[in-house]
């Protein structure tokens, strides 16, 4: 039987098991949203922005494990998604977006709303196509989400002309997928595997760096159970934070520029790396030359351009990190390793990772902390900046609840999107948002879609009133010139003004105002006796999400701190001016 396109294209949705499309509708896209309103079995979700719309997916597929799926029209609709796309790229996200096109006969003259959108986004996708021709829609969708989830997860555009949405064709929905030229590895190399345990066991001070592929690959509780068989000790970086709980015995928590203390140390003194799921980005590396440089290294990743492309590596393994794992403990032996895991708690004890204060007023780590107790079985979504770097260091993971972030584009305003995108693919579970005061201006418009869906999801706005983590960079390293960071600023103030005093003008906006004008629950938070409250007040509110907004000292430092292509020897760990001698911890 011959169908439109745009039948076909949600009939292929259904077969995918899509429950949940955020689209925003336009011209190109009218007919698609026209087939999907006779629909009941996937829900159209409507944010305020396109780029709301795919951090929303990212956030859905994150949480959730399934493909994100958006839709939206040409032109500005194409290219709000870019940021999206990116950051989903970066993290090997699984996402399909759709996007309108002009009719086939207009492309190539300018026609309205007409942009190369292929072009615009292929080298930031895993995958991108225009379909020209009907016969070929149903394939390429399938393809599509194939590709999206299979091998390295990543994003998939696919550009839909307009009129050939609406032309008909008979189609072969049960035609298996088979692309030349793109078989994902689904096999371990065992020898790879054997020599790698060999050198585990033989190793008198090894490290597993645990990345983002172990979470992807749903390996947390193998990876737990890895450590626990050999005895072998555990950091992560901060797309794996979450893949071992925080309790564990063996695990020194995040590496990299503001990791723990005890993680960045291990890595610069274990005889033996292995790294499982992680790409070693300069947020982990610091100088390329000085990274791990003792060590023997040992690879894990199921992009084989990925290995040894930033960290020469001793023994690559192609594998998926879950996979690999698997293999890893059918031949786990415990290691005798007693005085490298004694170093490694007298190191833990020496540097615990506590934050040190400039003020007393309410600290950031006691609302990480206060949000680790509260959403121990919840979903934890980070914009970016300090606060995402306290999250990072103090929210506590058990194994049950999750923690998402934007961590290789590190694209602020991801955070409350993303969260909205969970908080819908996991209506039972608790979401929490923890932001900035700048982040969550990005995209604090998709307010409206958690109000008109009903979203308990409680936001925590940490204001200090400027753009904290360019601002830290501007307070060590360019002396205290907070150029264009603060977000109190006036045309009416001094051109170089310094720190907040009492003279600045109100910040913009109320946050309290701008949630009640959106009909939803706002508070103000300035001491930490203001807290229990405030949680207490979001976990009763279930109509909509709760803004707590926690005023905190622009001041605050996330410590430790690397700087960028600086050493482990170089690390910041007192805050300038409350410790005598250089801010610099140099090993001895």
């Amino acid at each position: 039987m011959k169908m439109k396109g745009t039948e076909s294209f949600v009939q292929v949705l259904k077969n995918e098991g899509v429950d949940t499309v955020f689209g925003y509708p336009g011209g190109y896209v009218i007919d698609i949203f026209d087939r999907l309103y006779d629909q009941d079995d996937i829900e159209v979700v409507l944010p305020r922005h396109e780029q709301g719309a795919i951090h929303a997916a990212d956030g859905y597929a994150r949480s959730t494990g399934k493909v994100g799926v958006c839709l939206v029209t040409s032109g500005p609709g194409a290219t709000n998604l870019v940021t999206g796309i990116a950051t989903a790229n970066y993290d090997s996200i699984p996402l399909v977006c759709f996007t309108g096109q002009a009719p086939r006969s207009l492309i190539g003259n300018d026609a309205f709303q007409e942009i190369d959108i292929v072009g615009v986004v292929r080298n930031i996708s895993k995958f991108t196509i225009m379909v020209r021709q009907r016969k070929d829609l149903v394939r390429i969708m399938k393809e599509a989400f194939f590709i999206a989830r299979t091998g390295k997860p990543g994003p998939v555009v696919v550009d839909l002309p307009k009129d050939m949405m609406l032309e008909e064709d008979e189609d072969d929905f049960d035609q298996p997928v088979s692309i030349r030229g793109y078989k994902p590895n689904t096999k371990v190399h065992e020898g790879q595997i054997k020599r790698a345990m060999e050198m585990l066991r033989e190793a008198k001070r090894p490290l597993f760096l645990v990345g983002g592929g172990v979470k992807l690959s749903c390996a947390g509780r193998l990876m737990t159970t890895l450590m626990d068989s050999t005895g072998v000790p555990a950091v992560t970086t901060l797309m794996g934070k979450g893949a071992i709980p925080s309790g564990h015995p063996l695990y020194y928590g995040n590496a990299g520029m503001h990791g723990f203390y005890v993680a960045n140390m291990a890595i610069k003194e274990c005889d033996l790396l292995f790294s499982i799921g992680t790409r070693f980005s300069d947020r982990i590396t610091g100088k390329i030359e000085e990274f791990a440089k003792n060590a023997k290294i040992i690879h894990v990743d199921i992009e084989s351009s990925s290995i040894s492309r930033n960290i020469k590596v001793d023994v690559p393994i192609v594998a998926d990190a879950g996979a690999a794992i698997h293999e890893m403990l059918k031949r786990a032996q415990y290691c005798e390793i007693d005085p490298w895991r004694k170093q490694l708690e007298t190191w833990k004890t020496e540097h615990p990772m506590v934050q040190q204060r400039c003020s007393d007023k309410l600290s950031p780590e006691a609302v990480m902390r206060e949000i680790g107790r509260r959403f121990k079985d919840g979903i934890i979504v980070t914009d970016v900046g300090q606060h995402q770097m306290w999250a990072a260091q103090y929210i506590g993971m058990t194994g049950r609840n999750q923690f998402l972030t934007s961590g290789g584009l590190g694209t602020m305003g991801y955070g409350f999107p993303a969260a909205i995108g969970a908080q819908l693919g996991n209506p039972d579970k608790q979401v929490v948002c923890v932001t900035g005061d700048g982040g969550f201006q990005m995209n604090m418009q998709e307010l409206a879609t958690a109000m008109a869906y009903e979203l308990p999801i409680t936001v925590c706005i940490l204001n200090n009133s400027y753009l904290g983590m360019v601002r830290q960079m501007q307070h060590l390293f360019y002396d205290k010139r907070f150029s264009k960071t603060c977000l109190c600023w006036r045309k009416s103030c001094e051109k170089r003004c310094g720190d907040i005093s009492e003279k600045c003008p109100p910040y913009l906006p109320d946050f309290v105002k701008l949630a009640e004008s959106y009909g939803t629950l706002g508070i103000r938070v300035f001491d930490q006796e203001q807290m229990e409250s405030a949680f207490d007040q979001a976990a009763a509110h279930k109509t909509g999400p709760t803004l707590i907004e926690f005023v905190i000292d622009p001041n605050e430092l996330v410590l430790p701190m690397i700087m960028n292509g600086g050493t482990v020897d170089q690390m910041i760990v007192d805050y300038p001016g409350l410790n005598s001698g250089s801010q610099k911890q140099e090993e001895k």
